[in-house]
């Protein structure tokens, strides 16, 4: 398994629509879209930055793990994503490499993707996310 590039980097905020005026009107960057993960509690803005992406993460639900890291974190980079060819043997071979998934088997991420995060535990308490596009 070779990580392709960095996908995207996944920032936690608490307000998407103020944090998105600060990325467009300071930064310049466009927004490409939002999107709802009902099955992450998440809402979501894209906004390309080269080929990768800056994602705003909203949380949609006191309950829901955004909810949860901003909570214990404060607002900020939740995550960094890397993009791979083949999620299943990425999850496989970090397995056998003896690294902590949090997702055995891929799940539906925003955008499309096919997604799994390995455990912070083993990866030096950076939450790091495997994702496959079909792009």
């Amino acid at each position: 398994m070779k990580a392709l590039k960095v996908d995207h980097i996944g920032i936690a905020v608490s307000n998407l629509d103020e944090a998105v005026k600060v990325y467009t009107e300071v930064l310049g960057l466009e927004l490409a879209g939002t999107e709802v993960v009902e099955e992450q509690k998440v809402r979501v803005a894209f906004l390309p930055v080269g080929d990768t992406e800056v994602e705003l993460l909203e949380s949609t639900s006191p309950d829901g793990p955004i909810a949860k890291f901003i909570e214990k974190n404060g607002e900020g980079i939740q995550h960094i994503a890397f993009k791979v060819e083949n999620i299943e043997e990425a999850i496989q071979a970090m397995k056998d490499k003896g690294l902590k998934m949090i997702d055995e088997s891929p799940r539906y991420g925003a955008g499309g993707a096919k997604i799994a995060f390995m455990h912070p535990k083993s990866t030096g308490r950076v939450l790091i996310e495997l994702s496959e596009r079909n792009e």
